[in-house]
């Protein structure tokens, strides 16, 4: 409905620009005759307007101000897109929504920022951002209080608060709270990748995504950290890194007292007093809490050892493993005894180490005594 909804505003503005074109044509200056100013002329065409018949649709009411533009909009109600794209197959029920769509192929991106010089596909999208700069967020939420630059981010976050999650998929009954987010989803079952990358084979199923892989590629990053040198490439990397600094742990757990800086944690965290371990061996009954764990422990089925030693030929499945294996050849012996100096490659070796200088011997105490 969104789509259809810019598709007819789209069309009204493009059909008000040929109107007033044909408005400023009529009044064209003659030999003799008084010129009219460009504000008269859109009097006149604005005075004509609102003399126009409104066209009503028989479906929904909605009054539409021309004829093309109640054709335009009884697509919505028989779902006829006549316009598809050549690059994915998608259809449209206009002609400038399908121009927009091409965009995203061709990655023209015509709206700049001229705060940023961040570019968009719509100008609706550089409106949106433009409050970024502005730090206004006229819109609160009457349960919690958090404040929003637009509306519709309102509207999307009062659903939390409401539960509503009214967009359904077809294939998995899964539930969203909005239908972007079905429409995201639905992906992964069609599993489209539209976007493929400009430097190696890798393709993408957003456009968001693939634009923060190629970044792998360009070495960009974009942003920086205000406390350090430190830079990133996605924002939410940097979100996170500047809890380091501030100490921010604002994710709870709901059974115990501890709080965590990344919601990922706190989810890992959390199945620690569920029991929950949704990852499962392919190869034997073992289950795990992060499949982080799950992918190490296949290996010991699969005999995978993908990092190799630099100085020998010598392999691991494990990186760190690998890590304490090469101080072999390093010599590299950070951990150091406090009582006496000697140092070790192992901390579980200096553990054991530290074991003689806690063994305390009898005959010292006998000396002592005398």
């Amino acid at each position: 409905m969104e789509e259809s909804d810019e598709s007819e505003e789209l069309s009204e503005v493009e059909e008000e620009s040929e109107e007033l074109s044909e408005v400023e044509e009529k009044h064209q200056v003659k030999p003799g005759e008084k010129h009219l100013s460009r504000s008269k002329t859109k009097k006149t065409f604005l005075k004509r307007r609102k003399a126009n018949k409104y066209f009503t649709c028989t479906q929904c009411g909605k009054s539409l101000k021309s004829k093309r533009n109640l054709e335009r909009h009884m697509r919505i109600h028989t779902g006829e897109k006549p316009f598809s794209c050549d690059q994915c197959g998608k259809s449209f029920t206009s002609k400038q929504t399908l121009e927009i769509h091409m965009r995203i192929h061709t990655g023209e991106k015509p709206f700049s920022c001229d705060q940023c010089g961040k570019t968009f596909l719509r100008s609706s999208n550089l409106k949106a951002h433009l409050t970024v700069h502005t730090e206004e967020k006229p819109h609160s939420c009457s349960v919690c209080g958090k404040s929003f630059s637009l509306l519709t981010y309102l509207h999307a976050h009062q659903k939390i608060h409401t539960a509503v999650r009214e967009y359904m998929c077809f294939e998995c009954e899964k539930t969203f709270m909005t239908a972007n987010c079905l429409k995201l989803h639905e992906i992964i079952h069609s599993g489209e990748k539209p976007y493929k990358c400009s430097h190696c084979d890798k393709r993408f199923s957003r456009s968001e995504h693939l634009k923060t892989h190629e970044r792998i590629h360009s070495g960009e990053k974009p942003y920086k950290c205000s406390h350090c040198d430190k830079r990133f490439i996605v924002s939410s990397h940097l979100k996170s890194h500047e809890r380091v600094h501030t100490g921010e742990k604002p994710y709870k757990c709901s059974h115990c007292d501890k709080r965590f800086s990344v919601s990922a944690n706190l989810k890992t965290h959390e199945r620690i007093h569920t029991g929950e371990k949704p990852y499962k061996c392919s190869h034997c009954d073992k289950r795990f809490i992060q499949s982080a764990s799950l992918k190490l422990h296949e290996r010991i089925h699969t005999g995978e050892k993908p990092y190799k030693c630099s100085q020998c030929e010598k392999r691991f499945s494990h990186s760190t493993s690998l890590k304490l294996h090469e101080r072999i050849h390093s010599g590299e012996k950070p951990h150091t005894c406090d009582q006496c100096g000697k140092s070790f490659s192992i901390k579980s070796l200096l553990k054991i180490h530290m074991k003689i200088h806690a063994v305390q011997k009898p005959h010292h105490h006998s000396l002592r005594s005398r």
